[in-house]
């Protein structure tokens, strides 16, 4: 059975917006481009998909956009390559290496944890929640960057009960931000 790991960049404040924290620099690109290559598979909900789209897929000419550094260009071809599930109700269909998940949340996401591999990855906001509220995630990989944001949407605001969370690895990022990995307390081994 493999893992479903949450992973999102956070501020001090628990702002998830991904504007919010700290630009991405040299080493936090080679951070996320890692843990991007170790994914069999990202989940996604139909904004997070269609946001990480707009700003991630290579082009129909094969080129990378402008602002795209060369920190960016390994993380982009990770994620262009990536197999990909997105949950939506509204979509009629999806490409970029993508499939459309429909029906029930907690039987699609069973079914696909049940498949042999490493790990599939979830980022976002919407969707996440509602994985955390069946129990459903496995680990959660916080990036707190060093930045009270004040406002913007909060890290699973609306979780119906408290999860117990105990700390299986960290890591110091130059900027002060800090990866923190967990696992819910009673899967925790």
């Amino acid at each position: 059975m493999r893992p479903l790991r949450y992973s999102i960049n956070v501020t001090l404040d628990g702002c998830c917006h991904h504007e919010a924290g700290l630009p991405p620099d040299d080493e936090s690109m080679g951070y996320w481009t890692a843990a991007m290559e170790r994914a069999d598979a990202l989940l996604y909900g139909r904004v997070t998909y269609e946001m990480m789209e707009s700003a991630w897929r290579r082009s129909a000419t094969g080129t990378w956009p402008d602002w795209m550094g060369e920190a960016e260009v390994p993380f982009a071809e990770a994620i262009d390559r990536a197999h990909k599930y997105v949950v939506s109700g509204t979509l009629r269909g999806v490409d970029w290496n993508a499939e459309l998940v429909q029906g029930d949340l907690r039987q699609a996401v069973e079914r696909l944890k049940a498949e042999p591999g490493e790990g599939l990855w979830v980022g976002g906001v919407t969707l996440p929640l509602a994985l955390a509220d069946l129990g459903l995630i496995d680990e959660y990989e916080f990036v707190v960057h060093p930045v009270v944001a004040g406002h913007g949407p909060t890290l699973l605001a609306g979780l119906r009960e408290r999860i117990e969370l105990e700390l299986v690895d960290r890591h110091a990022f130059r900027s002060g931000a800090v990866a923190l990995r967990y696992r819910p307390a009673q899967a925790a081994t």
